[in-house]
């Protein structure tokens, strides 16, 4: 086992290339001025067969210019590529993986290097499919479809990933809706391109494995301040998740620069419950307040009755008052007051 885990890590790439580079406008002028003088020494060569016949100069005029002009003229112009800003490109030469080009400019590559970007935004799966290439060979795709052709470029710039809405049980068995953002750029991508088959759908599956795991360790919401909670610990909650997140997309070249909770919600199915259960929590919380500061206002007026004698009162008419006095204050309407016409008692 040790054995082919060894052997995968040795496939593995983890270290960029800088390829060898020149100047991709003073190449494309030398090209252009070797082009023309091969075209003039095929046109002299011409002339000197007409006039002279054929000579061993005329000859090699004539095969130097065609070879040039139609040939390698033309194959060097390929090993011309532009960069803009924040934009790289892998290179391979006959499979074997060259460099990665960087850095805004005009270069010249070797002219067989081939671009390689697994993750082009065609599709889905970053292919164009047969009956969109036959639509857009024959001009007869409707102007409302949207096809980006692949790029070879890839883009280091950074990007946001909104994955789709997943329903996830919480650290409590309960089902709940959660979302998530995660904005992500590519630092290595040597690794993006030939450690995973295509980077961003690596990223966006991971995404999903780590808020799984990460949702599961949490209750939707807590009673207690000091319990952690999807709700009321949302910066740990991204704090974990965005560890989480990295760790596993480490091998294919990304950084996550942060990952956020943009949605939550207890699923459809349980949401009127919960709901329930949260306002039965709130009249009990509510109510125990009111208990609590009622029964205070009620020991402040005994005190006060007792400290300046305004009125002597045995037990019974003190459990008589308090009675009065909660009723009163805890009660949800306005209390009546009952005018007594006869004696004190």
């Amino acid at each position: 086992m040790t054995e082919k885990l060894n052997e995968r890590e040795k496939k593995l790439i983890y270290e960029e290339i800088t390829p060898r580079t020149i100047n991709g406008m003073t190449m494309l002028l030398l090209n252009i001025l070797l082009m023309i003088l091969s075209i003039i020494g095929l046109v002299q060569g011409i002339i000197l067969t007409e006039r002279f016949g054929d000579s061993v100069i005329s000859i090699l005029l004539i095969v130097a210019g065609i070879i040039y002009s139609f040939i390698i003229g033309p194959i060097l112009f390929i090993g011309l590529k532009v960069l803009q800003p924040n934009e790289a490109l892998v290179l391979t030469v006959f499979g074997k993986y060259t460099g990665t080009l960087k850095g805004e400019g005009f270069f010249f590559v070797n002219p067989f290097s081939v671009a390689v970007n697994p993750a082009t935004n065609a599709t889905s799966s970053g292919k164009l499919t047969a009956d969109k290439m036959a639509a857009i060979a024959q001009g007869n795709l409707p102007q409302a479809t949207n096809i980006a052709l692949p790029k070879k470029k890839i883009s280091l710039k950074t990007m946001t990933l909104n994955n789709d809405k997943q329903k996830i049980n919480d650290q409590l068995g309960n089902p709940i809706i959660i979302g998530i953002v995660v904005v992500w750029k590519v630092v290595n991508t040597a690794k993006a391109v030939f450690n995973v088959d295509n980077y961003t759908e690596y990223l966006s599956i991971q995404c999903d494995s780590a808020l799984r795991n990460i949702v599961r360790l949490y209750p939707y919401d807590s009673k207690d301040d000091n319990e952690k909670s999807l709700r009321g610990s949302s910066q740990e909650v991204a704090d974990r998740l965005k560890e989480e997140i990295q760790s596993k997309v480490e091998i294919a070249g990304l950084e996550i620069i942060e990952a956020r909770i943009t949605h939550l919600a207890y699923a459809p199915e349980i949401a009127a419950a919960m709901l329930q259960r949260q306002q039965a929590a709130a009249v009990i919380d509510a109510r125990q307040m009111i208990v609590e500061g009622a029964v205070g206002m009620v020991e402040m007026a005994l005190e006060k009755l007792n400290e300046n004698n305004i009125v002597q009162l045995d037990e019974e008419r003190k459990a008589a008052m308090v009675s009065n006095l909660l009723v009163v204050l805890c009660s949800n309407k306005d209390a009546q007051p009952i005018v007594n016409s006869g004696s004190l008692y």
